[in-house]
């Protein structure tokens, strides 16, 4: 009888993913390495990794090659491999944000040395013995990082105050240029979530922004960029005080926020007709 029970179980078990997958459209299978140590890592893999009808992860303890399953017209094998890492776990894609994996229970921290595989899933990882020091190369490399995004954002910013659409078309092309610059994998944690969920939005809106001739329509669009940067800066460490300020009568009187390194009302939304027209609603430091 229990060898019955144990066979039913296991029919059970692949009916049940022969089922997932079958909810998945456009279905693309690869192999990955993703490094790990027991089955609590393999319950957090896989939770990370999966997302219902687009993606399904079966990650092994033994081999620590996981294979995925996912609908490649709606996600892809790098936003999974992300969603993985920000659980604490290193692919051959993408390392964890060291105080991510830091953080995971003892028994789930893998050695993070050179691993070598075939031709085609060569993959290096920081050793443990480096990981300070890569927390400490990644802290002033994110630092750098972050404060170009913010300044680039301010140059723009100006432009608007100007009301010059050519300067702010110029200014967004180097903004654009910061934006593709960033490493999210020197990110911190949180910066990294911030950025994942936001940085195709904000690519988009600056691109658009470099490419418009209008003050009207750029001034739109820098209200979508606002909302990012501002969302970037909250979980950043900044140099110096920024002021998120407010003003009311932008979009018919919906309103627009917008950041300033200054505490000064200078309106980009509206430039010399309504200047001074707004408030700072709060500084983040």
């Amino acid at each position: 009888m229990k060898s019955i029970s144990k066979i039913l179980i296991v029919i059970t078990v692949l009916l049940s993913s022969i089922n997932t997958y079958a909810q998945i459209n456009n279905t693309k299978t690869e192999t990955v390495n993703i490094y790990g140590e027991c089955d609590m890592c393999k319950a957090t893999i896989e939770k990370a990794g999966n997302s219902k009808n687009l993606a399904q992860v079966e990650w092994d303890v033994d081999t620590k090659k996981a294979v995925i399953n996912y609908d490649a017209q709606k996600t892809s094998r790098e936003e999974i491999l992300k969603r993985i890492a920000l659980a604490g776990y290193d692919s051959e894609d993408f390392l964890a944000p060291a105080d991510v994996y830091m953080k995971l229970p003892e028994c789930c921290q893998y050695t993070r040395e050179l691993k070598t595989g075939t031709k085609t899933d060569a993959v290096q990882l920081k050793d443990h013995n480096e990981v300070s020091n890569h927390a400490t190369h990644t802290a002033t490399t994110n630092k750098n990082q972050i404060q170009t995004v913010l300044n680039s954002y301010f140059l723009v910013k100006d432009a608007l105050i100007q009301t010059d659409a050519t300067a702010t078309s110029t200014r967004a092309t180097a903004f654009l240029a910061a934006v593709k610059a960033v490493d999210m994998n020197t990110l911190s944690s949180e910066e990294h979530q911030v950025w994942m969920k936001g940085v195709n939005g904000l690519t988009v809106n600056v691109e658009n922004i470099s490419k418009s001739k209008s003050v009207a329509k750029q001034r739109e669009l820098f209200a979508n960029v606002s909302k990012t940067i501002y969302d970037l800066a909250k979980t950043s460490k900044l140099e110096s005080p920024i002021y998120y300020q407010h003003c009311p009568m932008f979009n018919a009187g919906k309103g627009a926020h917008w950041l300033s390194k200054d505490s000064a009302i200078k309106n980009p939304y509206f430039g010399s007709n309504m200047l001074t027209c707004g408030s700072t609603v709060e500084t983040l430091n």
